[in-house]
């Protein structure tokens, strides 16, 4: 039996194009179980999540979402450091230099030394920047809305619980500094 068909599919089918759904219902089967369905479900969302930043604000400003990411953080926490934005957003050091690069070059930050410590250098937005962050804050207030307003306070407040549990499960290290995470994650070293 085919999952294809005509485009009016009702019920748990999902729109492919003009003419074609797919029933999702039958994806479910096809998940992997467990912790490894629930990392399958975790990967889904934050790539669902991401949908309305690459259908409404990326192409239109001209904008990476680690560009994003930074963008959002400085105008939120102000005057910040690369290392404290990297810790902040998760994102690796080196994405975060490649972005405060390309936010630099487009005029939308500033990198300058910190008066109070000559080796540290903080990032600030400009008036360009400082524009485009009250553009696309909207954006991130609509997107928690929209995913988050069916929660009730409570669910809210566990969801916030076991998230905040995930976060610091990842960012834990050993006594030497490392990442537990990738440490313990690791490839076995495999002859061929």
């Amino acid at each position: 039996m085919s999952l294809l068909k005509p485009a009016r599919a009702i019920g748990g089918d999902r729109q492919l194009g003009r003419h074609e759904t797919i029933d999702d219902r039958h994806l479910a089967v096809s998940e992997p179980g467990g912790r490894v369905g629930t990392l399958h479900r975790l990967l889904k969302l934050n790539n669902r999540l991401m949908a309305p930043f690459s259908t409404h604000l990326s192409h239109r400003h001209n904008i990476s979402l680690n560009e994003f990411r930074l963008l959002m953080a400085i105008g939120r926490l102000g005057a910040s450091a690369s290392h404290e934005l990297a810790e902040h957003t998760g994102v690796n050091a080196m994405s975060v230099s490649r972005a405060v690069q390309t936010l630099e070059r487009h005029g939308r930050i500033t990198i300058e030394p910190d008066p109070h410590n000559r080796r540290r250098k903080v990032l600030k937005l400009t008036p360009e920047g400082r524009r485009l962050y009250e553009i696309m804050r909207p954006q991130t207030h609509a997107v928690a809305d929209y995913l988050l307003s069916g929660l009730s306070e409570p669910d809210l407040a566990k969801l916030d619980e076991l998230v905040g549990k995930l976060i610091a499960r990842l960012e834990a290290t050993d006594d030497k500094g490392r990442s537990l995470f990738l440490e313990r994650t690791r490839p076995a070293n495999r002859a061929g």
